[in-house]
C-alpha cells in the first residue's frame, strides 16, 4: 500500500510540475506562426502567464492586413485532462457589421479527456445564444442558435431545426 501511495504522489507531483513549467507563451507564439500562414495576425497589448493559464489582453485580429475584430480578453486554461478557451467581449469592426453580428459577449470552447475528439462551444452576444460542438476527427462544426438575436445577415447559412437555427459546416 505504501508503494501505491508513493507512485500516486510522484505522478501528482510530476503533473503539477508539468502544468507550472509548461511553456505557455512559446505555445502561443507557435499558434501565432501557424495563424500567420493563413494571413491571420493577432496583436495583443499584454500577456499574463499563470500556473495553469495564459491570458491575452486587448487583442486585435487582422486578416490579410485588415482589422476584423477587437477582443478584450482571451483566456486559455488547462489541467491537461480538461482545457477551456474563453474569449470575452469580441467587437466586430464596423466595416463588417452588415455581414457579421456586431458583438459577442463571451465564447467558451471546452475539451476534456473523456471526449478527446469533441470541443463544446457556448457563446452569447448580439446574435443570441449558441450551443454546439466541433468534431475534430470528423472535421465538422455544428452550432445551434437556441435564442435568436441579430442573425438576419447570416440566416442564409442556417437551417431551421426543432432545437433552433442550425449551422453545419466541414473544415
Amino acid at each position: 500500500m505504501q508503494m501505491v501511495k508513493k507512485i500516486i504522489a510522484v505522478l501528482f507531483t510530476l503533473w503539477i510540475a508539468f502544468l507550472i513549467f509548461m511553456p505557455k507563451i512559446e505555445l502561443y507564439t507557435t499558434l501565432e506562426k501557424e495563424l500567420a500562414s493563413y494571413d491571420i495576425k493577432l496583436n495583443e497589448k499584454s500577456i499574463e502567464e499563470g500556473f495553469t493559464s495564459l491570458i491575452l489582453n486587448d487583442v486585435s485580429v487582422y486578416v490579410k492586413g485588415i482589422k476584423i475584430a477587437q477582443i478584450d480578453e482571451v483566456n486559455f486554461f488547462t489541467l491537461l485532462f480538461y482545457s477551456s478557451f474563453s474569449i470575452n467581449n469580441v467587437k466586430i469592426d464596423e466595416a463588417f457589421s452588415s455581414q457579421l453580428p456586431s458583438q459577442a459577449e463571451e465564447i467558451i470552447l471546452k475539451n476534456n479527456i473523456l471526449s478527446v475528439n469533441t470541443v463544446s462551444v457556448d457563446a452569447n452576444g448580439s446574435f443570441g445564444v449558441i450551443k454546439g460542438s466541433i468534431d475534430i476527427f470528423d472535421r465538422k462544426i455544428e452550432l445551434i442558435f437556441t435564442e435568436q438575436g441579430e442573425i438576419n445577415m447570416i440566416r442564409s447559412y442556417l437551417l431551421n431545426s426543432e432545437k433552433g437555427w442550425l449551422y453545419e459546416a466541414s473544415f
